[in-house]
């Protein structure tokens, strides 16, 4: 199919697609419009990428079948974000524009509930929501989904990764057995084939390209750098970039609002996106990305659902995903409407092998580049700022003052003017990288994707720790090391190996961060009870809770059933009760600020904020 008309669309839509500069299908869209518009109604498994058209390829259909005269609630589309609940009505209104008497109402949480359920008795023909404001909704009896004859399931991986099935499968049961249901997703992983089977009746698949492969239109690089100096490996691949307009992925709440505010401190234009933030604060940050008065946006995975820009020039992996799948995922978000983009990983070598995961899962490979140096960031900043002045219009207000400038230089030769000129910016960046180091490692690692793949053993600079928690304490790997990271101040790749059993578990870390493992784990109490950590004899083959640490000291294990007055008989040198020292050292460091914390762990970088030049504002 080369044009819409040919898809068999009537004229209301036709008129609208002309209107929005449409003038070709996409693939999705070629493939799937046709199928959905046919008389004999079937259930349909669409698989394609983020950015292809997919909101169209769905959109179009319901809107040419459904009875725009009755006030009957007729379609249903579920999005996993409010974001992308937001977008896909607005672009069904859009599509819609000439169905006269047409009202497509969103439902989502973080806004009224009652000026929702009121916009949908006002006659609602199609409904899109977020699971669990829907499912919400249809509890209290505010809306009607008995009769609908339409049902989409939009970003399905990502709401099964989410945790919505639940809400799903509830949703759903208040639905017509004999309705059509489409599925659209971007990866078809077990859990999307699962609910493919339960709720469709032999649906038709179509697939473009690949199953979770990427779009040709992005190209993959990954830069290989020591943990510690991820943050510095991120701001040198901005410097080195001056016209990015980027989404930064972080994989958790914290860590995007960290990243997103030293950025901001160290004179970037950056913003984050996260759950924690509230609606308004998020349409606040998007708009301002969309105006690109911010050009370097922080979000976590979920946040980043809604993210419809086409002009994102970069994707940054700051921190991998858990699930590789998501990966493609994020890198959709750029590569968008025809346009290129680039997709860049920052890893250290203990996940080397993720990056050999994911080739395999978007049939991609990626290329290993080297984070630049000093003195190319400053060439590339010069060149910049020379292409900007060629190329700017001369503002006529300024030939009033041209006497004033010319008598000011008059004893200056145009080569000197010239090198003064740029010695302003290039002066910046030269102080500040002149001295720096490389921050580029060989690789070399590999390892199991759980822990990023660290190796240890007779040559490693490991130290393997037993502490007295897991699953029956409701921790898996992930959530204990997560807790472990934000316990002990750590970044995301200091803890590794983390092997977590029904009582008690394993992890790791460097040995430079033994000291500070074991001192503050040192009368340690969460949750009301005490948490013990020593240095094990396992080494990464999860041996019994027998092997435990000889105390250098002669002194007995702290097990953590003795009584909170045995555990504190040990004392410092320096006199007083350590673990009293130690619980009050944590009290007051309880008490400070999360941004005093990220003071603390800005100033340990190697290249120190006070050093950086300031960024111009874009």
């Amino acid at each position: 199919m080369n044009t819409f008309q040919e898809l068999g669309l009537n004229s209301d839509l036709l008129q609208a697609i002309t209107d929005m500069g449409f003038e070709t299908p996409s693939d999705v869209q070629a493939k799937a419009i046709p199928i959905l518009l046919n008389e004999e109604e079937s259930d349909l498994v669409a698989l394609a990428q983020t950015g292809t058209g997919k909101t169209a390829a769905f959109g179009f259909p319901m809107l040419q079948k459904i009875n725009i005269d009755s006030r009957t609630t007729q379609g249903l589309i579920l999005s996993p974000t409010r974001e992308l609940c937001l977008q896909i009505t607005n672009e069904m209104k859009q599509y819609g524009k000439y169905c006269k008497g047409l009202n497509v109402v969103a439902i989502y949480g973080g806004s009224s509930i009652t000026d929702q359920a009121r916009e949908v008795k006002r006659g609602a023909q199609i409904i899109v929501a977020t699971p669990g404001r829907m499912k919400d909704m249809i509890k209290r009896k505010m809306v009607d989904i008995s009769k609908i004859e339409y049902a989409v399931l939009d970003e399905a991986d990502e709401m099964l990764n989410m945790g919505f099935k639940e809400d799903i499968t509830d949703i759903l049961s208040h639905t017509p057995e004999d309705k059509s249901t489409w599925l659209f997703s971007a990866t078809m992983p077990k859990e999307v084939a699962s609910i493919a089977k339960k709720f469709m009746k032999s649906p038709i698949e179509i697939t473009v390209g690949k199953k979770n492969e990427s779009t040709n239109n992005v190209s993959h690089e990954y830069y290989l750098v020591n943990a510690r100096d991820r943050y510095q490996g991120l701001k040198r691949l901005a410097d080195a970039n001056p016209d990015i307009f980027s989404v930064i992925f972080c994989r958790t709440k914290r860590d995007t609002q960290k990243v997103a505010e030293n950025l901001i401190e160290d004179g970037y234009s950056a913003g984050a996106l996260h759950g924690d933030l509230s609606q308004n604060q998020r349409d606040l940050v998007m708009k301002s990305f969309r105006n690109k008065q911010i050009q370097m946006l922080v979000a976590t995975d979920v946040a980043a659902r809604g993210i419809d820009v086409d002009d994102i020039t970069h994707v940054i992996n700051y921190q991998l995903p858990d699930e590789p799948e998501v990966y493609t995922h994020r890198s959709g978000r750029t590569g968008r409407a025809g346009k290129t983009g680039i997709s860049m990983v920052i890893v250290s070598k203990s996940e080397v092998r993720k990056i050999k995961s994911i080739e395999r899962i978007i049939n991609q490979k990626f290329e290993h580049k080297q984070i630049p140096d000093g003195m190319e960031i400053c060439e590339v900043q010069l060149m910049s700022l020379a292409n900007k002045i060629h190329n700017t219009e001369i503002n006529p207000e300024i030939n009033k003052h041209l006497d004033s400038i010319n008598e000011l230089l008059d004893d200056t030769s145009k080569d000197e003017l010239i090198k003064k000129f740029f010695s302003v910016e290039f002066s910046r960046f030269f102080n500040y990288y002149q001295k720096s180091k490389n921050l580029n490692v060989s690789d070399t690692s590999r390892g199991d994707d759980r822990d990023g793949g660290r190796g240890y053993g007779s040559n490693s600079n490991a130290s393997r720790y037993f502490i007295n928690v897991g699953r029956k304490d409701g921790y898996d790997w992930m959530k204990l090391k997560d807790f472990l990271k934000e316990v002990l101040d750590l970044g995301r790749d200091d803890v590794f190996k983390v092997d977590v059993k029904d009582s008690f578990s394993f992890f790791n870390t460097e040995k430079e961060q033994q000291e500070k493992v074991l001192a503050f784990f040192t009368d340690y109490k969460h949750d009301g009870r005490f948490v013990n950590v020593e240095i094990s004899e396992d080494k990464g083959q999860g041996t019994s809770r027998n092997k435990r640490r000889r105390d250098g000291g002669g002194g007995k294990r702290r097990s953590f059933d003795k009584p909170r007055s045995d555990r504190r008989s040990r004392s410092s040198d320096g006199g007083g009760n350590r673990s009293d020292r130690r619980s009050s050292s944590r009290n007051d460091r309880d008490n400070k600020s999360f941004s005093s914390n990220q003071s603390r762990s800005r100033r340990s970088n190697t290249e120190t904020r006070s050093e950086r030049p300031r960024r111009s504002r874009r």
